[in-house]
């Protein structure tokens, strides 16, 4: 039965099991899907997906594979052409046209949605009946009116009972880049290598406490374990301005979270402008002048730190390759790359971390520089997936 469905998901790296596969098919013999479509999606959904992180591609695969059957949720093209007018200006919005009455209850909302669908014909902005824009209606986008159903378009008040016509899981995929949420959830990973302390067991271990409970038919039997004291010490190096400008608040988000980490027993931060050189800087503005040696991080911060580097790599081969390739200040006698190298032999460990990694493709010259660095440095994308590798390279014993 559709079998062709099962090798599509795996195509698209969802680990699907035969078991899960068949445990799918059972539920349709006995019909849980009640004849609804809808329905059908969240049991595939529910019996076939392990990991938020795959729902996106299940949505993909799924509207893929069944793309030529009509779900009750489906909005006609028309309406969606219609409805395509990009961002709206709402301010000036006549709040007396508010027709609908937010009271009702998400199935009322619905089924008048619903009735609008099979009863529109042309297309209606400003009103406050007819799926449309900038209105007083409760269906369709930049209007006003809270409840009922946003059809494309850009959040408003946040108030819409459902949202039609969008990608709901984008932001749980691995392969994305990081949002600040994402980055601290990484990090509580770097909690396991944290030493126990030699006191009295006060700390509740829920792992343990969820297997004793178990074990014992369901009565709570609590589990406590030694408290961790925070063993890591970490150096940040931040590579500011120029091509670094479109991920500027990615970088952001990353320096908030390890702030905000309580997983580290230091954090000490610098930066630099496309490739180190002789010196650092203290701010982000990469000022001539603010800055310090890189033989002051040797000698303050010790070899058991862990380094991470953050940049794209994407600084002109001369700038990394040259020994007078550092146009903002002085070299030191020394290029880019070998300075680069310089730090890599003073820490047991660093990492680079690429927010446009481009892996193994090598083929335009202009990808030089960051081909040379990864072949020095245990570079990794800026995602939540290599953001874990990089964690798990930093803390392995050797």
């Amino acid at each position: 039965m559709f079998l062709s469905f099962f090798y599509l998901l795996r195509s698209k790296g969802i680990d699907v099991s035969v078991t899960e596969w068949l445990t799918l098919m059972e539920a349709l013999d006995k019909g849980l899907c009640h004849g609804s479509f809808t329905e059908f999606y969240y049991l595939c959904r529910m019996t076939l997906v392990n990991r938020e992180s795959d729902f996106d591609n299940f949505d993909l695969a799924f509207g893929e594979y069944f793309k030529g059957l009509q779900d009750e949720n489906e909005i006609p093209p028309e309406i969606m052409k219609w409805l395509d007018k990009g961002d709206m200006d709402t301010s000036q919005l006549n709040k007396d046209i508010y027709s609908f009455d937010q009271h009702r209850d998400f199935n009322t909302v619905k089924r008048m949605f619903r009735e609008r669908v099979t009863e529109q014909n042309s297309e209606h902005n400003g009103g406050n009946y007819w799926i449309g824009t900038s209105g007083g209606s409760a269906f369709g986008h930049s209007g006003r009116n809270p409840g009922g159903i946003r059809v494309g378009g850009t959040p408003g008040m946040h108030t819409a009972f459902s949202v039609m016509g969008e990608r709901k899981y984008q932001s749980f995929r691995n392969d994305r880049a990081l949002s600040m949420r994402q980055f601290q959830v990484a990090f509580r990973r770097l909690r396991q290598y944290s030493a126990r302390l030699d006191v009295a067991k006060t700390e509740l271990d829920v792992d343990k406490t969820i297997d004793s409970t178990c074990n014992q038919g369901g009565y709570l039997k609590l589990e406590f374990d030694k408290p961790r004291k925070n063993t890591v010490k970490l150096l940040l190096l931040f590579d500011c301005g120029g091509t670094m400008y479109p991920f500027m608040e990615l970088c952001n988000n990353l320096f908030q979270s390890v702030h905000k980490a309580n997983h580290f027993k230091d954090v000490q931060t610098y930066y630099f402008h496309n490739c180190i050189y002789q010196k650092v800087y203290k701010t982000p503005e990469c000022e001539l002048g603010d800055w310090v040696d890189l033989d002051y991080l040797f000698r303050h911060y010790d070899k058991d730190y862990k380094v991470i580097i953050v940049g794209d790599a994407q600084m002109a081969p001369e700038e990394l390759l040259d020994v007078n390739g550092n146009y903002r200040g002085p070299n030191g006698g020394m290029c880019g790359y070998e300075w680069c190298q310089l730090l890599n032999s003073k820490y047991k460990k660093v990492v680079w971390l690429n927010p446009r990694y481009h892996g193994n493709l090598t083929s335009l010259s202009w990808m030089e520089s960051e081909h040379r660095l990864s072949q020095l440095f245990h570079m990794y994308m800026l995602s939540v997936d290599g953001l874990k590798e990089a964690i798990t390279y930093l803390m392995a014993p050797r």
